[in-house]
């Protein structure tokens, strides 16, 4: 079930012109085989970003033995016992993976994204990826395989840093919830939509916004389908790095003090 971004990362670099330099960002887009005769199937991936637990998506999942694929941080599990303890008596149902000590993007070639500030050098991803290790192995005694930064965009030499750590880097190809930030019968109707090998990703960390219900009637209208849901780590799976085109700050202006726009922070 390993797979290799080393030799990808290596033809981007190679290949020169617009694709290879320093600033690259590349969002991974990862996806599990396709379902056998047994029907077609997902990976249902949540991000723990911090802040609190939605018990709407997590006691469904439990009541419909759904398994998921949940990547925690070091600052969600300081808040969250309860639920955490949840996850840990199903291990059936839960995998849990790393999202880093403090949710940092593992970028360190520009300051911020999606206005959360970046990395910044490999020394700091380092200390992020393996600060959720010691906080995984601490609160839910688990020893994970899988890293998913904040934003879910990396650095071309973040990426081949974090393999050679010997983590799996987790993209994935259906992007559910925005953050949690779309209304639920935008995320319901993405979820459902769903197709074989898909590996889907929403939040499990917003329990007073709307996309937590969406999460859970979309991942219901799939199981009505006969979707079957599988874990990470129990499928092979196959990824490519996707460069995002990053613009260039625009030339400052010597005006009248002016109010500037906040970014939304999708993750």
């Amino acid at each position: 079930m390993r797979f290799s971004l080393s030799a990808y990362v290596l033809a981007l670099v190679l290949a020169g012109g617009a694709v290879a330099h320093a600033g690259d960002i590349v969002e991974p887009r990862l996806r599990i085989a396709e379902g056998d005769a047994a029907g077609p199937q997902v990976a249902l991936t949540l991000d723990a970003c911090s802040g609190q637990t939605d018990r709407r998506i997590l006691a469904m999942l439990v009541e419909n033995r759904i398994p998921a694929t949940i990547f925690i941080t070091g600052r969600w599990t300081k808040h969250n016992a309860e639920a955490l303890a949840i996850m840990k008596a199903h291990p059936d149902l839960f995998e849990l993976e790393n999202h880093g000590l403090n949710h940092v993007p593992a970028i360190d070639s520009q300051p911020t994204m999606y206005g959360i500030r970046t990395a910044g050098s490999p020394q700091a991803i380092r200390a992020e990826v393996e600060g959720g290790v010691e906080s995984l192995r601490s609160a839910a005694g688990v020893t994970p395989r899988w890293y998913r930064d904040a934003t879910a965009r990396y650095s071309l030499g973040a990426v081949g840093q974090i393999e050679k750590m010997g983590y799996k880097i987790a993209g994935y190809s259906l992007n559910a919830d925005q953050g949690a930030t779309l209304l639920a019968p935008m995320v319901e109707k993405r979820i459902a939509n769903a197709r074989d090998g898909d590996v889907i990703i929403a939040h499990i960390n917003q329990p007073t916004r709307s996309a937590g219900e969406g999460v859970v009637k979309g991942i219901l209208a799939l199981k009505a389908k006969g979707m079957r849901f599988v874990r990470l780590d129990d499928v092979q799976s196959s990824q490519t790095l996707d460069p995002v085109p990053v613009q260039k700050p625009a030339k400052t202006r010597h005006v009248a003090t002016a109010v500037q726009p906040q970014s939304r922070t999708r993750y």
